[in-house]
């Protein structure tokens, strides 16, 4: 089982897929856990890229087709927002 704590701006640090069958129990903020499985907090992953994907302008592999601007990686995320009730 992985365990996992929420931050004070309600994320957590994921910037991965986890492996699908896997219970991972996130801790909130108020002291609740709850336990996903790892498909359920990849897809919500999945969501939460392509939001960031579409609000920055990147394409469905997460490229940019502008001219590059900076050496840092832009194209992807480290941090997922969890809400207790996500799970059902």
């Amino acid at each position: 089982m992985i365990n996992l704590q929420q931050d004070a701006d309600g994320f957590i640090r994921m910037n991965r897929h986890f492996p699908g069958s896997t219970l991972i129990s996130v801790t909130f903020n108020d002291g609740s856990s709850e336990e996903f499985f790892g498909h359920q907090l990849n897809k919500i992953y999945d969501e939460a890229l392509a939001v960031y994907r579409a609000e920055n302008h990147l394409d469905a592999k997460g490229y940019s087709r502008a001219p590059k601007k900076t050496v840092q990686p832009a194209n992807k995320i480290e941090f997922v927002a969890v809400h207790a009730g996500m799970a059902k």
